[in-house]
């Protein structure tokens, strides 16, 4: 059992990025790409913005340039366009060919109990509760980690049965819907809006649905792409969503799923991630599959050191490791409060420079 503090990662992101990613080109903005017809939809709005010279983009074959979407053309994305991909250490560990596993509707894991969940690709009779007042409403959001509401003119219309088979095929996530107009004025959205409104960094996100084109499936993966929890398994899905947090530090669980005693390290896990709500982003990487090799060489890790923490700050790339014998909250809990320390004496260096020349 060790630490290895580094201050700093070896190089710029985008040339950690340009050294490894088989489609990094220059000049090429993931911003910019979305997939032609209506694979590219969802994506239209929901890839953030991100550096020139770093483009890790997907195959040219499924490439096509197209200006972001504003609001009046059903892309909006609330309060959460914070960050760029830039700064953030998933923009460099994340498989290139993410945009293809949307497109196959690659599902997000919630990383709960540690089992890998599946998804219905058929919709069922799940139905959304119905939200007739701000009440209601209030008590639904604030009742669960990740709540998504649809908000409707007529609970008949083609887009609130579009929205009825998106909540059967995520029975974990709690669906609500209303069509009261006190409501959609509490939350400031227009009818044919589904917003994602999720607990852990106190965040929502908004979908434009009048568009025919945004059906169930569009929905789902809408859903998919945002519903960060209070710990969320990185995978091409859910790292768009982590990117877009409003919340800038964040905390790997690098462990093998596999690995005898994992539901108990997920639950010790977890029950860390809550004194840390609404400060850092907790995220569980599975160091079993493939596509996570890159996370765990980014770090300067070996298997054979794992299960370990990483911490990284997107703003100044800033990070730390803590290699374990095993999880603990209080182990957790002093790993990301000694950074925290780090980072505040940080910003208080300055402040006592300039007292001291002013005397």
């Amino acid at each position: 059992m060790g630490v290895d503090s580094r201050g700093h990662a070896g190089g710029s992101v985008g040339e950690a990025l340009r050294g490894w990613c088989p489609h990094s080109r220059e000049g090429f903005s993931p911003s910019q790409a979305v997939l032609s017809g209506a694979e590219g939809f969802a994506l239209g709005q929901l890839l953030p913005s991100h550096r020139p010279g770093s483009g890790c983009g997907p195959p040219p074959r499924l490439t096509c340039l197209l200006p972001r979407r504003g609001p009046e053309q059903g892309g909006t994305a609330r309060r959460g366009q914070a960050g760029t991909m830039g700064t953030s250490v998933f923009l460099c560990v994340f498989p290139c060919l993410f945009i293809i596993l949307l497109t196959a509707g690659s599902p997000a894991g919630s990383a709960g109990d540690g089992s890998s969940a599946s998804h219905s690709t058929a919709g069922t009779a799940e139905k959304p509760i119905l939200l007739n007042n701000i009440v209601d409403a209030e008590a639904f959001i604030s009742g669960a980690e990740v709540a998504v509401i649809g908000f409707f003119q007529e609970p008949q219309s083609p887009a609130a049965s579009q929205f009825g088979r998106a909540a059967g095929r995520i029975p974990e996530v709690a669906f609500g819907l209303s069509t009261s107009p006190a409501v959609l004025s509490r939350y400031g959205v227009a009818a044919n809006t589904v917003t994602l409104f999720r607990r852990v960094d106190n965040d929502r996100r908004d979908l434009d649905v009048n568009s025919k084109d945004v059906d169930a499936e569009k929905m789902t993966r809408f859903i998919r792409m945002n519903e960060l929890r209070l710990v969320t398994e990185y995978n091409p899905v859910t790292a768009i969503g982590v990117m877009q947090s409003s919340l800038q530090l964040h905390l790997l669980l690098i462990t093998d799923k596999m690995s005898p005693g994992h539901r108990e390290r997920i639950r010790r896990y977890q029950e860390a991630a809550e004194l840390f709500k609404g400060k850092i982003l907790f995220i569980l990487v599975d160091s079993n599959l493939k596509s996570n090799e890159q996370t765990v060489s980014f770090f300067k890790l070996r298997k054979s050191q794992l299960p370990a923490l990483a911490i990284f700050n997107t703003p100044d790339e800033k990070q730390d490791v803590l290699t374990l014998d095993e999880v603990s909250v209080e182990r957790v809990q002093d790993f990301c409060n000694r950074f925290l320390q780090r980072m505040q004496k940080k910003e208080d260096e300055p402040e006592e420079k300039t007292f001291n020349e002013e005397l």
